[in-house]
Formats: C-alpha cells, structure tokens, sequence
C-alpha cells in the first residue's frame, strides 16, 4: 500500500476524541477540497505492506487506529488492511471523503463519512447511497465554512434521515473561516441532535503535519 505516514498521537476529531490513536494516513486522493490540510497527501508515499502496517499499529499500544488519507478507499488493500487490524482485536475508524463506496469496508469498522458542502467545492462528489448503508457507531461529517454550508447540512441530514441511521452527526468548522462561537449559535438554535466538535488537535499543536 502507498503511505503518506503513520504516527502515534491523540485523536483530535470524531466521537472519538482525546483517546490515543495510531493513524495510518494513505496517499491519493480523487478529491480536491479548497481547504484541505492534507495536500501533502494528494500523490507519493513509500510503500509498506499490510503485515507492516498491523505490527506498527500493534507496537504502539495505542486504544484505537484510524486508516484515513488522502482517500483511503481509492486503495484496494484498505479494507484488507481493516479486517487485519480488527483481526488483531484493534478497533479501526475510517475517515472517508464521502464520494467512494464504503460496501467494502468490514461491518465493525467505525465509518466516518465527511459530507462535503458547497463551500468545499466539491459538493457535487458526494455518494448519498452511503447513508442506507450507515450503522449506528458509525459517523457523518459536515465540514462548514459558511451559513449556506451549515443550512445545506441540515437540509441533507433531514432528507436522508441520518438522526435515525446514526447519533454521531458532527458539525466542524473550517480552521479560519467560522467563528466557533456563531458556529456554536446555529447548532444550539437548530432543531436536530447535532455535535459540534474542534479540531483538538490543531488546539493543541497547530495546523502541522503528523499530530
């Protein structure tokens, strides 16, 4: 598989934030989000072996990994790579774009789907027939960076029902774009069981590579 890098450190994002988390980040990505800040993960990377990357993840004791990229679904050997870690009795999130199909993926995998919204340009890539396939440890992203993005979030999260496919319904800011405290407004005057979260781990070290 091409890997962009792996590395022990806190988990800054997901309903799983805080806990200590082994992260596998793969390399390409079919997408092009104006914000991204994993551009350094668009092409490249060394190649490492399924087997290489479960004996990293076992030796660095930590509670869970993350497989994300990049778009790590554009990897045939991802869900391989799932099932070889869940087999080790690790759990496994996936962080996913939203635009492949996540069938693949082993059914205790905790999925996170990032919804892309109009701000991000990439909008029109979204894969809807995800959401039907959603568990409920699964997780919905919404990356916002405006009120138009934060209005088109509620309007997908009613017309595909997600409260009923899974509680985890998580509202992120762009790093620089939204203010968290006017973020925070719109969620507590909504009408749908939302989670606001902030990137913890750009709180903690800044916006840098392998934290």
């Amino acid at each position: 598989m091409k890997i962009i890098e792996t590395f022990s450190s806190i988990q800054g994002e997901s309903t799983h934030a805080g806990r200590r988390c082994f992260f596998i980040r793969l390399a390409g990505c079919n997408l092009r989000c104006n914000y991204c800040d994993t551009t350094y993960a668009w092409d490249g990377g060394e190649e490492l072996s399924v087997d290489d990357l479960t004996r990293q993840a076992l030796a660095s004791k930590c509670d869970i990994v993350e497989i994300t990229g990049g778009e790590p679904l554009l990897q045939k050997d991802t869900p391989l790579l799932a099932q070889q870690l869940l087999d080790a009795k690790l759990p496994v999130l996936i962080e996913t774009n939203g635009s492949m199909d996540i069938a693949s993926l082993p059914q205790e995998v905790c999925k996170i789907i990032d919804c892309k919204l109009p701000g991000s340009g990439m909008a029109h890539a979204n894969l809807y027939s995800n959401y039907a396939l959603l568990q409920k440890h699964d997780e919905v992203k919404f990356v916002v960076s405006s009120r138009q993005d934060f209005d088109f979030a509620l309007q997908i999260i009613r017309r595909y029902d997600l409260p009923e496919k899974t509680p985890n319904l998580i509202i992120s800011p762009v790093w620089g774009r939204v203010d968290f405290a006017e973020l925070a407004s719109w969620i507590v005057d909504c009408d749908l069981p939302l989670r606001m979260q902030l990137q913890m781990h750009k709180i903690i070290w800044g916006d840098r590579p392998g934290v």
